[in-house]
């Protein structure tokens, strides 16, 4: 069955973004890499910090735009709900880069 995710990213400033999309970690990578111009790129948004999972398409984008139409105080409430810390939840997804690696 096909997977929907309703993601939440930030900047280290805490700017917020939310999305949806049916691959999270590919959209992830993205922002992350800055792969496609926009908001998120602008910002420096690349940090995975809430997300929720459904299998209905027409249920995430309902629940997208409900979140985006939240005042702030409110989303970061939901947010710390289930990270506090507002730490980077795909920080283990994808391998570190060679330069990253100890020299031998």
């Amino acid at each position: 069955m096909k997977q929907y995710y309703v993601y939440i990213m930030a900047s280290r400033s805490r700017t917020i973004y939310i999305g949806v999309t049916d691959n999270l970690e590919r959209r992830v990578y993205e922002h992350k890499h800055k792969l496609v111009p926009g908001f998120t790129s602008k910002y420096n948004i690349n940090r995975l910090i809430y997300y929720e999972q459904t299998n209905n398409i027409y249920a995430a984008i309902r629940r997208e735009k409900e979140l985006k139409s939240w005042i702030r105080a409110k989303k970061t409430a939901l947010i710390e709900s289930t990270n506090l810390t507002w730490k980077d939840l795909s920080e283990e997804w994808y391998e570190k880069s060679d330069s990253s690696l100890r020299s031998e």
